[in-house]
């Protein structure tokens, strides 16, 4: 059987907690597995040595080969926080890296879920990526944390949105759970962060034990990701409005796009 690849696209380091065994159950079959991110892990789009190195090691426990890690926000200098503002950056940074090798058989990237403008900016980066290469039906999201349905900055762990279509949820092995939760004391640049989201992460591996994964569709950034305010925006880092200012022109690239005026 030829090898196949997966590409991942994952906003800043450290969010590849959110598939890490899926990165793990494509390596063990031998599939070729690409990771860029998308930003410098930085306010100001200077480098983060620290953070790539702490992301760089926990996929080389995954498996994952060191020269197919891909600091592109990094290189291109990509602030966190406004990777909405340079998706053009990104996506011509993404699609050189394809032609240097290959279309990907599978494309991995955030879920539409109004948790963080970055997560949400990469997902239009993967549909767009997606829809480009002819392998929409081949995309996958995977949720990391939304506000939907709850007050102030509280938030959900790997909640999968109705909207965003049928879940597959495949249970991890007892060893890997195990193992992946250690793999969340490798960010100590991230301790502030991982203090609120740990407890959610352990609970969910604990109880459940799934990799959450989901479809994704054109359509469905015509809306918002849920009702009410999206947690960026109560938070105060964005609001949708002047997301979907920054981001129309970019996803004009996309079909659904140019045959409805009313997207975002």
């Amino acid at each position: 059987m030829a090898q196949s690849t997966a590409l991942f696209l994952f906003a800043h380091q450290d969010d590849e907690f959110g598939v890490f065994y899926e990165i793990h159950r494509l390596v063990s079959r031998d599939d070729k597995v690409i990771v860029v991110y998308l930003t410098s892990g930085t306010s100001d789009g200077s480098p983060s040595f620290i953070r790539n190195a702490e992301s760089t090691s926990v996929l080389k426990k995954l498996g994952v080969q060191e020269n197919n890690i891909v600091f592109l926000g990094t290189n291109a200098g990509i602030p966190d926080g406004d990777l909405c503002s340079h998706l053009e950056v990104a996506y011509r940074g993404i699609a050189g890296l394809i032609a240097k090798d290959k279309i990907p058989e599978k494309l991995y990237f955030h879920a539409w879920e109004g948790g963080h403008q970055d997560h949400d900016a990469a997902h239009l980066t993967g549909l767009v990526l997606g829809e480009q290469f002819g392998i929409i039906e081949h995309c996958y999201q995977f949720p990391l944390y939304t506000g939907a349905g709850l007050p102030a900055a509280f938030f959900r762990l790997f909640f999968c949105l109705p909207e965003n279509g049928t879940p597959n949820l495949t249970t991890i092995p007892w060893r890997q759970r195990i193992e992946f939760v250690k793999f969340c004391f490798h960010y100590p640049s991230q301790f502030k962060t991982w203090i609120g989201l740990f407890p959610f992460f352990l609970f969910h591996y604990v109880f459940f034990g799934t990799q959450v994964l989901q479809p994704v569709s054109v359509k469905r950034i015509q809306r918002p990701p849920h009702l009410g305010k999206l947690l960026y925006e109560r938070r105060g880092f964005y609001s949708y409005k002047k997301f979907s200012e920054v981001t129309g022109n970019f996803i004009s690239r996309l079909s659904e796009a140019r045959n409805d005026e009313k997207i975002m």
